[in-house]
């Protein structure tokens, strides 16, 4: 069964950087979406980075120019770099796999869990990201 495990994820200071990664087991659908998502405390998860079957890639307003998405199709794993980290990009976050095939997948920012199909979506379990200032 497909299975996504996040790493990276840690305790920084404002200005700092972190570079998150995704691994994921396997994937029946070849070059599929991947994306990160977050989560603070007490609010609902949001869509941060999202990269499709061919490498384009979104990113939400708030870590625009400042986080960059990739990943590898081959072993359909993705990758999170952050830099100049603030305080309000405390939280867990969160990788998904999805199918890939879509002219467009920016709607997958703003609708997480609506978007993709949520029985080809699979999430990872999370991990902890904490900017101080």
């Amino acid at each position: 069964r497909v299975q996504l495990v996040e790493s990276g994820g840690g305790p920084v200071e404002a200005g700092g950087s972190l570079k998150l990664s995704c691994v994921a087991s396997e994937y029946p659908h070849r070059k599929p979406s991947m994306g990160w998502f977050r989560q603070a405390p007490g609010k609902g998860r949001e869509g941060v980075a999202v990269i499709d079957g061919d490498g384009r890639a979104t990113y939400a307003d708030a870590v625009r120019g400042r986080f960059t998405i990739s990943k590898e199709n081959a072993e359909y794993n993705a990758y999170l770099q952050m830099n100049s980290l603030k305080p309000e990009d405390t939280g867990t976050y969160f990788c998904a796999i999805a199918p890939g095939g879509w002219d467009s997948i920016d709607r997958w920012l703003l609708e997480p869990f609506t978007f993709m199909p949520p029985s080809a979506t699979h999430w990872g379990q999370g991990t902890q990201v904490t900017v101080s200032s």
